[in-house]
């Protein structure tokens, strides 16, 4: 009896499993009537050399396993089923899908190719069905098989309130980087050179942040502009690194030098924490190309309109939303981050618009699947977990509501911290919660200082340059005449827009920018430093560069002096910030003493010395203000059980625009105060000592830390 060409094979795992002797596919579509595998050959993708039915189908997964099929082959998917946009049904087996689980894609979306399910520009739209076949501008999926020696890779599990983040974009970081090799620049190993981590430890980072390197496609309205998406968040795969940060080849190639960028850094101590983008993809809407998802099953990976499923829910702005509601599309979700610790060793994920997947039927909810699956899972749990906390769609903005285990991006840090600076009315309140760890949005469901990633400049808005040179944005690069990106940014150019030879300005901005960067690493939390920020990396007004893949958006390392300087500067405050232990405390202060410290954990003075008082929080125009973090108040031992105890320092903040001298807190609060940090000095201060009781002046728009040396009470 002649043996099958196709074995019945398993369903599980899902995707293409090469075990030696063949590959086992298992692709999830409930309501298709059939699923063909297309092979392709690796010297000409172009080129399909067979196609065969997976026969078996077990729980809405169809499987087989073809013997023979090697690794390095490339492959795609067709999908067979009603074509009923009005009953959300989506298939057309003209067009070649990317499998959901595929490790690795080869090529990128040709533009040019018919990658749409339907006729597009026709009367109808995507009414009717579309016979034009694509498979030749659209990525194949490489079969992999791993082989790659980690060397005994240990993960550095920074704990939390020792963290801190550095947002980079794999490209930008190093393609202008003259002490980086040519062909290694804007790659996974570039990002993973000695220079490149020397860069990192002299500025305190301990754990890289990735913008989005998921495989993504760049939207045609831009390559019809000549342009791309630089940013990456238009996902396309959720389990295979984007080929085009690699420097070794896109036929697995890339997957092997991720790996390598990982162990590396790894090797010295930094963790790799991606952005992940798992509340929509590339596909669009109703009107958008079908891909993947679409043409396997749109109604189980996406939110279809109840009332009309021709139509896609939009929480996003971007067209379509995840289907956080499907028991595959979660399980989806659930496999590519436990892909991503587990085979590829990453430590941690920040997900964008992650209010997205926390919604249900009825809107959002902490209790939500999502939250569920990732709380009780054995690996997940462990991670770092970071929420954008926010989406487009109703009741989206949800900073401070995110479960336990969840860290978030403060929004509300970052424009109370630019409002202060900005010499804004009624900051006094909101800045004595944000900096020390707004306990108002996550001590009442039982997180710590460390769920509030604090953070001034994000790679969505303007570069801290930026954000002292311009009040408006100036987008016109983008070619949208200027509409897009946020219009109130809290920004002030520091009495004239743009760029200006005006001496006095320019050294407002500096001292701005020092302002900014000190008061980031010494508020309670998780700093986050956008990568070029410490060298005032600018994008000329832009406050909305996805589009820009040009010198724009890349860090420039040719410095100048004023350039040098900030760096230098970063690196002093970040610094403190590592030695000094009131300034990464694992619990709120409580402004009281803590075991039988000579000072409470936390006190408010006012610049006469006097401590505030709840009237002194309520006038609107207070901009100057002190706070002492006491050295010898933290609650909480070191992990071997010994009480931890650090420099007392007091911080001096003026967001006045003249000067403000303040009167030292009286004898109880310290004998002899040391000047370590002085913004409005454009090196390092002068280690100068003030008697309690004294006087410090802070100039105008600075701020001084002062501390009080530890001899005094051991």
């Amino acid at each position: 009896m002649r043996r099958a060409e196709v074995l019945p094979g398993k369903p599980f795992p899902l995707g293409a499993t090469y075990d030696g002797n063949g590959v086992n596919f298992a692709v999830f579509s409930e309501h298709a009537k059939k699923v063909e595998v297309c092979l392709f050959d690796p010297a000409d993708p172009k080129k399909e050399t067979r196609r065969f039915p997976l026969l078996e189908m077990t729980n809405h997964v169809w499987h087989g396993y073809m013997p023979g099929v090697q690794a390095g082959c490339l492959y795609g998917l067709r999908v067979h089923g009603p074509y009923e946009p009005k009953k959300g049904l989506r298939f057309n087996p003209h067009k070649l899908l990317v499998d959901p689980y595929a490790k690795a894609l080869h090529g990128k979306v040709d533009p040019k190719a018919p990658f749409h399910a339907y006729v597009h520009g026709g009367k109808e739209e995507d009414l009717a069905m579309d016979t034009q076949d694509d498979a030749w501008g659209v990525p194949k999926g490489v079969i992999l098989q791993d082989g790659f020696d980690w060397e005994e890779d240990r993960k550095p599990e920074v704990p939390w309130h020792k963290t801190v983040l550095y947002e980079v974009h794999v490209k930008g970081f190093t393609k202008l980087h003259p002490d980086i090799p040519e062909h290694l620049r804007g790659t996974y190993a570039g990002l993973a050179h000695p220079a490149s981590i020397e860069h990192m430890k002299k500025v305190g980072v301990t754990s890289v942040e990735l913008l989005p390197i998921h495989a993504f496609m760049d939207e045609p309205f831009l390559t019809q502009k000549g342009r791309s998406n630089y940013w990456g968040y238009n996902t396309l795969n959720f389990f295979a690194p984007d080929a085009r940060y690699s420097a070794s080849g896109s036929l697995g190639e890339q997957v092997a030098e991720f790996k390598g960028m990982v162990k590396l850094l790894h090797r010295a101590g930094i963790e790799v924490i991606l952005d992940v983008v798992y509340n929509h993809t590339c596909e669009g809407n109703h009107l958008g190309p079908t891909l993947s998802f679409k043409g396997l099953d749109a109604g189980a990976y996406y939110r279809l309109s109840e009332k009309d499923p021709r139509y896609f829910m939009d929480f996003t702005g971007c067209g379509n939303s995840w289907n956080a509601t499907h028991p595959y599309a979660l399980k989806l979700v659930a496999d590519s981050l436990r892909y991503w610790v587990e085979v590829m060793h990453v430590d941690g994920f920040r997900f964008d618009l992650a209010t997205t997947l926390g919604r249900d039927r009825h809107g959002y909810d902490t209790r939500a699947a999502f939250f569920q699956i990732l709380h009780q899972d054995p690996v997940l749990s462990r991670a770092k977990l970071i929420a954008e906390p926010w989406d487009v769609g109703d009741y989206g903005y949800q900073v401070g509501n995110f479960p336990v285990l969840w860290s978030e991006w403060n929004g509300k840090y970052r424009d109370t911290i630019r409002r202060y600076w900005k010499g804004d009315d009624r900051q006094a309140a909101e800045i004595g919660s944000r900096l020390t760890g707004s306990s108002d949005l996550y001590a009442l469901s039982g997180r710590k200082p460390t769920a509030s990633v604090n953070f001034v400049t994000a790679h969505d808005g303007f570069t801290l340059h930026d954000l002292v040179t311009y009040s408006q944005k100036h987008n016109e690069a983008n070619g949208e005449d200027n509409r897009d990106g946020a219009n109130d940014n809290h920004a002030w150019n520091c009495g004239v827009e743009g760029e200006t030879t005006d001496p006095k300005v320019n050294a407002l901005r500096e001292q701005q920018k020092r302002n900014f960067l000190s008061t980031l690493f010494l508020s309670q939390g998780v700093p986050m430093l956008v990568a070029g920020d410490e060298m005032g990396r600018t994008q000329k007004g832009n406050n909305n560069a996805y589009c820009q893949d040009t010198e724009l958006s890349w860090v420039n390392w040719s410095l100048n002096e004023k350039q040098r300087q900030l760096l230098e500067f970063t690196a002093r405050i970040a610094k403190l910030r590592r030695e000094q232990p009131v300034l990464s405390k694992r619990r709120f202060f409580r402004g009281a003493h803590i075991w039988d410290s000579e000072l409470k954990d936390l006190a408010w003075f006012r610049p006469d010395g006097k401590e505030m008082k709840r009237e002194d929080w309520e006038k609107p125009y207070v901009r100057s203000l002190a706070f002492l973090l006491g050295g010898d108040a933290i609650a909480t031992p070191d992990d071997e059980g010994h009480r931890i105890v650090g420099d007392t320092l007091l911080v001096l903040l003026n967001a006045h625009h003249e000067p403000i001298t303040f009167l030292l807190p009286a004898l109880e609060w310290g004998a002899d105060w040391e000047l370590v940090v002085d913004t409005a000095a454009t090196g390092e201060s002068q280690r100068t000592h003030t008697p309690a009781g004294g006087k410090v002046q802070a100039v105008g728009r600075s701020v001084v830390v002062l501390r009080r040396p530890t001899t005094e009470w051991e």
